[in-house]
């Protein structure tokens, strides 16, 4: 069970969660013609309304529970590594498919692939996923030796932490992109209900962020894993 110092944050981050689900949700099916280009087909405009979803809810919100987990489930060591690596690994999958959905449509890959937006995405999620594979390799595989998993995990931690972030820089950067698309080829009034809806996903996300990294640093939680870790070495080395 979760420490009770760690209750508020994990709150908070679920409410702030939900919201950044709510607010994804009411732009992707309220404000589908931001999504619309002049000659677009039915099937693109599913893509481009897919990618922002599986980008927020299936990546960057699973990604940030499977971070949590190890926060509140109850059970052992071994069932919470399980639950965090299946967690991760449908993030995973739905960030290769956000990714994906943007290389549908009639102009290819290229012409997706111009932005800083568009960079930093590739760069988060194929980290991501070797960050996946070295986690799988070195944490549950049976075959690895204990002492190299207890050197590598500072490291699984802070290379978790660094690409959950850049995933919340990645998204913020292309709220920003679309939004300013929108305000200067389309006309939408800088003060309209669609940026009210896209500023505040965007602040959803830098808050949601705040709470999840807060709570995996959190200096009880880091004291009583520096323990367990020291416990495990002083088994080790007897």
């Amino acid at each position: 069970m979760a420490p009770p110092s760690l209750l508020p944050l994990l709150f908070f981050a679920r409410v702030s969660g939900l919201a950044v689900a709510v607010l994804v949700l009411l732009w992707a099916f309220n404000f589908k013609s931001s999504f619309l280009t002049p000659s677009v087909s039915q099937q693109d405009l599913i893509y481009a309304v897919l990618h922002p979803l599986l980008m927020v809810i299936g990546f960057i919100l699973l990604s940030g529970e499977a971070i949590l987990v190890h926060r509140w489930l109850p059970g052992s060591r071994s069932l919470k590594k399980l639950v965090h690596l299946c967690l991760q690994g449908v993030a995973l999958t739905s960030g290769i498919f956000g990714i994906w959905t943007r290389f549908q449509g009639k102009d290819g890959i290229v012409a997706n692939f111009y932005s800083l937006h568009s960079w930093m995405g590739l760069v988060c999620v194929s980290l991501f996923g070797a960050q996946w594979l070295i986690g799988f390799l070195n944490f549950w595989h049976r075959g690895e030796v204990r002492t190299v998993r207890i050197r590598i995990l500072p490291w699984h931690v802070f290379l978790g932490l660094y690409t959950y972030a850049l995933a919340i820089a990645t998204a913020e950067t292309g709220l920003l992109e679309k939004l300013t698309f929108l305000q200067t080829k389309r006309n939408v009034p800088k003060h309209s209900t669609e940026s009210m809806v896209v500023n505040s996903l965007g602040l959803g996300l830098a808050l949601l962020s705040g709470f999840v990294i807060l709570a995996a640093v959190s200096p009880k939680y880091q004291i009583l894993e520096s323990k367990l870790l020291y416990s495990d070495s002083r088994c080790l080395s007897s």
